[in-house]
């Protein structure tokens, strides 16, 4: 192909590296990225601050948390959770009150009705109360009344009973501070069993590398950081923590979330998208 053929815009075929081209150059339609490696957290990283963890702990799901930025989530939380409930709570008091009134309005507006049956004595007070009645029946024709406003105010939004739970900000389940459970990374030192000297962290058992590709558990009675390699060679077989002596339940073991390598192999998504609308003619 020559190289004024690689520009050749009369093609009768719209390519897939045209459409790509004026996709990105108009803003319309759905963007997609690859993630690198400098995209992505490690392991040992807060979810909260992304940065590596001096106090980590962990909750049930397995997300690694600096135990202050969880603690001041959490407290935070709570008290948004209160204002919540303080806001209900003065919601179902007005309501009640409205309500009322309404029960009030419904009976003397009976009574006059009675009242005007039998009496059918018209006054100017009547005739301005039908005129709101008749705009009350048929909105469309005085559509300024306030009672016939279609506008809603914010009493009359309706308020659902917020939840008392304190939530966790990646799995959205519901977490407490007995749940956290401290974690104890094992600093790699000469007994390091790696080709590479750039690993920060080692199995505390079997003195492997700990990265991100490599699946870990966080042994709750001990809180130490073991790879799955290990448990399932070693500690399957008597469920025992070798470092408190004490039997392993299923619970016990919290598989640990990792980041990923980089690469489109380690199980983790890392592709980016933005939706935009799509330029469609109709």
């Amino acid at each position: 192909m020559t190289r004024h053929g690689k520009n050749c815009t009369a093609g009768a075929v719209y390519t897939y590296h045209e459409k790509k081209k004026d996709t990105a150059a108009s803003g319309y339609g759905t963007k997609k990225a690859r993630l690198g490696r400098d995209s992505i957290k490690d392991f040992d990283c807060c979810n909260l601050t992304l940065q590596p963890c001096k106090d980590p702990v962990v909750t049930p799901d397995g997300f690694l948390f600096e135990r202050e930025a969880i603690l001041e989530y959490m407290l935070k939380q709570k008290r948004e959770l209160a204002r919540q409930m303080k806001a209900y709570e003065d919601y179902i008091s007005t309501q009640k009150k409205k309500e009322e009134a309404e029960s009030i309005e419904k009976q003397l507006k009976k009574i006059e009705s009675f009242v005007a049956s039998e009496s059918r004595i018209t006054s100017k007070a009547a005739g301005s109360s039908s005129s709101v009645s008749k705009a009350l029946d048929n909105p469309n024709s005085c559509f300024w009344v306030p009672e016939v406003s279609s506008r809603k105010t914010p009493a009359d939004v309706k308020l659902k009973k917020p939840s008392q739970q304190v939530v966790c900000p990646m799995s959205g389940k519901p977490l407490k501070i007995k749940n956290l459970t401290d974690v104890k990374f094992t600093q790699a030192n000469s007994d390091l069993k790696s080709s590479t000297s750039s690993a920060k962290y080692m199995c505390a058992l079997t003195n492997d590398a700990i990265s991100n590709s490599t699946p870990c558990v966080v042994l709750k009675p001990s809180g130490q950081v073991i790879t799955v390699e290990a448990l399932d060679k070693l500690i399957r077989s008597e469920m025992r923590d070798p470092w408190k002596n004490v039997k392993l339940e299923e619970s016990d073991v919290i598989f640990l979330q990792r980041g990923a390598s980089g690469f489109s192999g380690s199980g983790v998504e890392l592709q980016a998208e933005k939706y935009a609308p799509s330029m469609t003619i109709s």
